[in-house]
């Protein structure tokens, strides 16, 4: 029996993008001292603390980085702007075009974005696309899954994120989606769509090469200024959407839109090879099977390393570019040194003094690995 829900009221509009391309569904937290030095929310964090409680402090990238930002996006645009494709011809193929995009924020919303651009250009249909939050240990927001539903009558959503490390957010995913099913008696999808597999934990993604996708080497100022999001009672209250805030003083210094607009202009280019790799893809299931075989590497990683938690292991060059950004890494593993997609990490802990080692037989491009303080993990 389905469960009649009060109207979700709807949200302030915040972030740098423009409002036809994503709305964050999102409590705006502005105002709120929330930022803890990055020692301090370690040791909160490993000392049973849930990470949503509290914020990192926004690294600020020397201008040598924001070079290889744009180097890299130079390099990478039309490999991003492929795998952009091929997801949003999946996507298409699986849920049609009665569909709302669900983009988890904040790594998933640029890679929503250019989904929906990416189906506006080629079949002129207009997704809504939201930006919503999802959190390791308390779940989807359910608040703004009911907003979708209440606004679009009748369409399926497609959770969309930028990749995959372990598999934990996915997993997140399958597991709110039962518990929403359970609660409201309403069944949503757990398919996670993603720009880049290399964990294999998803069915609909863009590539499982572990690559650098521009938008994972900074933080807010490429996903349109928005903080990671925040859950706190204190803060949240019964019909609010989860938290973050806008950092709108940052505006002179934003990425956000120069990234989707470049990637965006190459899919003239790729979309016929797009379309075939999607139809590929789709042809051949046991092909994009979820075998989760990155996780052997972690448990390989986990004994070499006496590593008791496994949350202290972010495999994947995004996740490894997270750990140089806002946590207190211990050592960064690398698959080889003259890695291409690797440039941008060789200089991140350079700047913070963090020992890069080989370690060759990875699924994954490298590893980054956090300091053990106490106490559970991120």
């Amino acid at each position: 029996m389905i469960k009649t829900i009060p109207p979700i009221p709807a949200p302030t509009l915040v972030g740098s993008y423009k409002r036809e391309d994503v709305i964050f569904l999102l409590k705006d937290l502005g105002q709120i001292a929330l930022e803890k030095a990055t020692e301090d929310r370690e040791e909160a964090i490993q000392s049973g603390t849930h990470y949503s409680e509290m914020l990192p402090v926004e690294y600020q990238p020397t201008s040598e980085y924001i070079q290889l930002f744009h180097d890299t996006l130079l390099g990478t645009a039309r490999k991003v702007a492929m795998a952009a494709g091929v997801v949003a011809e999946l996507i298409v193929k699986k849920r049609g075009f009665d569909t709302v995009l669900a983009s988890l924020a904040r790594a998933g919303t640029p890679i929503g974005i250019l989904i929906k651009r990416y189906i506006q250009q080629f079949y002129q249909i207009n997704m809504p696309h939201y930006s919503i939050s999802i959190i390791r240990g308390k779940g989807l927001d359910h608040n703004a899954v009911h907003y979708m539903l209440q606004n679009h009558p009748g369409k399926k959503i497609q959770f969309i994120d930028g990749w995959t490390g372990k598999g934990a957010i996915r997993k997140v995913l399958v597991e709110a989606c039962s518990i929403f099913r359970e609660q409201f008696g309403i069944e949503l999808s757990d398919d996670l769509a993603v720009l880049a597999d290399p964990g294999c934990c998803s069915e609909t993604f863009g590539t499982r090469e572990d690559f650098l996708i521009p938008s994972a080497a900074l933080n807010s100022t490429v996903s349109g200024l928005m903080s990671r999001t925040v859950l706190r009672n204190d803060l949240i209250g019964p019909m609010d959407f989860h938290g973050a805030k806008f950092y709108k003083e940052w505006l002179p210094n934003d990425l956000s839109n120069i990234f989707v607009d470049i990637v965006s202009k190459l899919f003239s280019e790729i979309a016929e090879k797009a379309c075939e790799e999607a139809e590929r893809l789709y042809s051949k299931p046991e092909e994009t099977a979820s075998t989760w075989k990155g996780l052997s590497d972690i448990r390989r990683i986990q004994e070499r390393f006496g590593i008791q938690d496994i949350n202290l292991i972010k495999p994947g060059v995004g996740e490894t570019t997270r750990v140089l950004l806002r946590r207190v890494p211990w050592k960064i593993l690398v698959d080889r040194l003259d890695n291409p997609n690797l440039k941008h990490l060789f200089l991140l802990a350079k700047d913070r003094n963090v020992p890069v080692e080989v370690y060759p037989d990875l699924t994954y491009s490298c590893c980054g690995l956090i300091k053990p303080v106490r106490g559970e993990g991120e």
